[in-house]
C-alpha cells in the first residue's frame, strides 16, 4: 500500500509542473483534497514526522543530503544545506 505521504507529495509536484495538462492538475486537486491535505501547503503529515509534530531527524540529514549532491540546487542553498548538517552532527 501506497503512504498517503508520498501520493499527496506527487500529486503537489503534478500542481507544479508546467509540463502537464490542466485535467491532470484538476485530478491532482481532487485527491489532494480527499486525502485531507492542503493544495497550497508544502507538508502533509506522514510517517516522517513524529506525533509532536517534529521532523524525523534521519529523514532531514537525507534531504539535506541530497539537496548537497543535486546540480539544479544553487551554491547558496548547498551551503546552507551544509552548515545545517554541521549543526545536526
Amino acid at each position: 500500500m501506497a503512504n498517503s505521504g508520498n501520493v499527496v507529495g506527487g500529486h503537489k509536484a503534478n500542481l507544479n509542473n508546467p509540463n502537464t495538462s490542466e485535467e491532470s492538475k484538476q485530478h491532482s486537486r481532487e485527491v489532494i483534497e480527499n486525502q485531507g491535505a492542503d493544495t497550497q501547503s508544502n507538508t502533509t503529515t506522514s510517517s516522517s514526522t513524529k506525533p509532536d509534530g517534529e521532523k524525523n531527524p534521519n529523514n532531514v540529514a537525507g534531504g539535506l543530503k541530497a539537496t548537497l549532491k543535486n546540480p539544479n540546487v544553487s551554491d547558496e542553498a548547498k551551503e546552507s544545506a551544509k552548515e545545517r548538517l554541521e549543526q545536526m552532527e
